[in-house]
């Protein structure tokens, strides 16, 4: 596996200056983001859920054993008590999706290595076909089923799943090879608690967790520039620019949780990241219920913040961005072709405008728009927001920012570059500002809004929040109603903004 360990991250970090000052202020110089973007290109391709591979895999055997048994019987016994045989089937397979599942036979482990999970495959597959047995026993119709069928399925059946689970070994271990697999950690605290904390997660066999470094906001003797062979790479504040440069899956608080003022005030910085974060309970003296604690290996943690739409929630909003999007693509592209023939038609110039924005995790996007200024007035870098009779703003310009017809190139953004979503927070040019001062500046979490792909439309804009924001207040409201979609999405809640979208572009006060 291409794995780094303490060794490897220190030989990285070597060049980060030590003591108090790379505490204090390590961003001051370029190292820690140059070692950012080493750990990053150590991945190649982005990172891939677990649980979303998994259960893909429990689709793909579902299938598998379902033509098995179905194909033996057309073949040995065609047009005998098809739907019998088709019941038989289906309990079959659904009695080896649960057992499969309760033992573990389909977590990564498990599927990196098919010849050491081969016995407990052929056992899980053995009960199967004994607990099916079983009923069919219970429900008097022993004489129904052939025996030569029953024996010929299991036997094909286990040779089919081995295949199958070779294959499978060989992608998740290229996978693995690649990073893509990898929870990629960091640690926030410092001193013996950190210490006992990383020594039982790096002794887990079949660990996914990858220890980037440790983080500390604290500069004296009681955090070490060292621990358990790990290098503190900064402070809190260091963490968050970390992150935005390198992926970053899990933050594990090793800070007692009696320190609540300072647990809050490192939460306070670290709430605006796509990050699951966590306490460790590993050495709390405090205890909960049982059931109160969650799992990283056997090394028991709190849940503090989730990162939104994980898992198959990403699958899901990502399938349907992209086929409602390219249907809307297909539907529109004569409007698309007309709004073009207008704008190049009324002024000198391209007739797409593109510009840099926040994306996901404030990553910088070119974002495609049909071009409403003239050229020669067009801010690229740090833009003015268009105001009221905007005399940059050409006469076919105003007509399509009124109707938000500049907007539907964003559905290349959509498609084929997958850099924004259909529903989701509106992005902001970069260094956007109101007239006094820049967004993050007015609006306390103000970046919290990127834990997720920026849309096209979204909750505040169907609110009434699209415009100018011109004041604090405006800016407020906008990322409120932001902050409300991230904590409350769901694939329903996209449907119904997008509905909706239509009739809110009918309110055109606040657009100019």
């Amino acid at each position: 596996m291409a794995k780094f360990d303490a060794s490897d991250l220190q030989r990285l970090a070597d060049d980060i200056p030590r003591s108090s000052q790379a505490v204090a202020a390590p961003l001051q110089n370029k190292n820690l983001t140059q070692l950012a973007e080493t750990l990053d290109n150590r991945t190649s391709g982005s990172a891939l859920s677990p649980v979303v591979i998994s259960g893909a895999v429990r689709m793909l055997e579902f299938v598998l054993i379902g033509c098995t048994g179905t194909l033996i019987h057309f073949l040995y016994q065609p047009g005998v008590h098809p739907l019998d045989y088709f019941y038989a089937i289906a309990m079959i397979d659904l009695l080896a999706l649960v057992i499969f599942q309760a033992m573990h036979l389909n977590d990564i482990p498990a599927l990196r290595a098919p010849v050491r999970s081969g016995l407990k495959l052929l056992a899980c597959w053995t009960l199967v076909f004994l607990a099916s047995q079983a009923l069919v026993f219970l429900w008097k119709a022993e004489g129904i089923y052939s025996r030569v069928w029953l024996v010929s399925f299991f036997g094909i059946g286990f040779g089919l799943l081995m295949i199958e689970r070779g294959i499978i070994a060989i992608i998740v271990r290229h996978l693995t090879r690649g990073g893509r697999l990898d929870r990629r950690t960091a640690i926030v605290g410092g001193g013996p608690s950190c210490d006992l904390l990383l020594q039982a997660l790096t002794r887990q066999v079949d660990s996914d967790l990858q220890i980037c470094g440790v983080f500390d906001d604290r500069a004296d003797d009681r955090s070490p520039d060292l621990v358990a062979g790990f290098p503190k790479l900064g402070n809190v504040d260091d963490l968050v620019e970390f992150a935005r440069h390198t992926r970053i899956d899990l933050i594990i608080f090793t800070v007692p949780i009696t320190a609540e003022t300072r647990l809050l005030q490192m939460l306070r910085k670290l709430w605006v990241l796509p990050i699951d974060i966590r306490l460790s309970a590993h050495t709390n003296k405090l205890r909960f219920r049982p059931r109160s604690y969650s799992y990283i290996g056997n090394v028991p943690v709190l849940d503090v913040f989730d990162k939104p739409i994980a898992d198959w929630d990403v699958v899901l909003k990502t399938a349907f961005d992209r086929i409602v999007g390219a249907l809307a693509l297909l539907v529109l592209s004569p409007v698309l072709l007309a709004v073009a023939l207008a704008v190049k038609l009324d002024s000198r110039g391209p007739v797409f405008f593109r510009q840099k924005r926040h994306g996901f995790n404030n990553e910088p996007i070119d974002v495609w728009k049909f071009r409403s200024m003239y050229t020669d007035k067009l801010e690229y870098t740090s833009p003015t927001q268009a105001t009221r009779n905007d005399p940059r703003v050409t006469r076919v310009g105003r007509f399509i920012r009124r109707a938000s017809l500049d907007e539907l190139p964003q559905l290349f953004n959509v498609v084929f570059f997958g850099n924004l979503s259909l529903i989701g927070p509106r992005p902001h040019p970069v260094n956007a500002r109101t007239p006094d001062n820049t967004f993050e500046a007015v609006v306390d979490g103000y970046f919290a809004r990127h834990r997720v792909k920026p849309g096209i439309t979204g909750w505040a804009q169907v609110n009434g929040w699209r415009g100018e924001t011109d004041t604090p207040e405006k800016l407020q409201n906008r990322v409120e109603h932001d902050l409300y979609y991230i904590e409350n999405w769901s694939i329903f809640f996209d449907i119904y903004i997008l509905a909706i979208t239509p009739f809110a572009l009918i309110n055109t006060e606040n657009a100019f």
